[in-house]
């Protein structure tokens, strides 16, 4: 009896140590996220926004799309390593700086704030006889909707000098010198306004006189500035706007 007694006891034993130890079971395997790469090699660019406000200048009348200034300052600023989407660009021939207000009040741009805004209007207001009072109102009221466009960093905008038409074949026969005059006069308002708000200005008054010297900076209408000119002021634009992004 003893003998079968311990086989039982044996028995238990065994079975006993047989069985699986749960405080040792293996945890599940949680995948885990890999955390953004910030070291550049995978970094998701950042394509940054340009929105153009103005006149015949800034939609580039009788020129090509591509040869556009703010199309041209995209393309030099992409090239120096500063990605920017395509602009958006608000401007139409003929426009004064009360046919500008009148589109951004019936119909806003596409954005609330922009990265970059360009601000070139007044050669219609000259040409059109409007007085420089009105002028003067009117382009405080643009360059304060500019800077709001560019999220109200006054460095991001930037204001551009009218040209002068006086220098082109379409003011033959015309009082030139009376043209130029009234043309610096406005500039001496939009640049006055521009130090006051503290916003950059860029002047390209002085690359439209070049047109006496190389015809070939005037379009073929004989009036508007030509691609190879409107290249000369994304030149001075597109390296002050890759300083902001340094």
């Amino acid at each position: 009896m003893s003998k079968i007694f311990s086989t039982i006891l044996l028995l238990l034993v065994f079975i006993a140590c047989k069985k699986p130890d749960r405080g040792f079971q293996q945890q599940p395997v949680i995948p885990t996220v890999p955390s953004p790469d910030t070291t550049g090699s995978g970094d998701t660019v950042i394509e940054r926004t340009f929105l153009a406000l103005g006149d015949s200048y800034t939609i580039g009348q009788s020129v090509d799309v591509n040869q556009r200034f703010p199309v041209q300052t995209v393309a030099m600023l992409n090239n120096l390593g500063i990605p920017f989407k395509q602009p958006e660009i608000i401007a139409q021939t003929g426009w004064t700086t009360a046919g500008l207000l009148y589109r951004i009040d019936n119909s806003p741009p596409a954005s609330t704030q922009y990265d970059i805004v360009t601000l070139l209007i007044g050669v219609n207001n000259q040409y059109q006889g409007r007085t420089q009072d009105e002028y003067r109102q009117q382009f405080t009221t643009l360059l304060e909707r500019s800077i709001q466009y560019a999220g109200n960093r006054k460095r991001r905008v930037f204001v551009l000098s009218i040209p002068d038409y006086s220098v082109t074949p379409f003011a033959a026969g015309r009082n030139r010198e009376l043209i130029a005059a009234q043309i610096d006069s406005f500039n001496v308002i939009n640049k006055t306004i521009s130090e006051l708000y503290q916003v950059n200005y860029i002047d390209i008054t002085g690359d439209s006189h070049q047109a006496t010297v190389y015809p070939s900076l005037i379009a073929n209408d004989g009036l508007h500035p030509s691609g190879e000119q409107y290249r000369l002021w994304a030149a001075k634009l597109a390296p002050a706007i890759r300083v902001l992004f340094q």
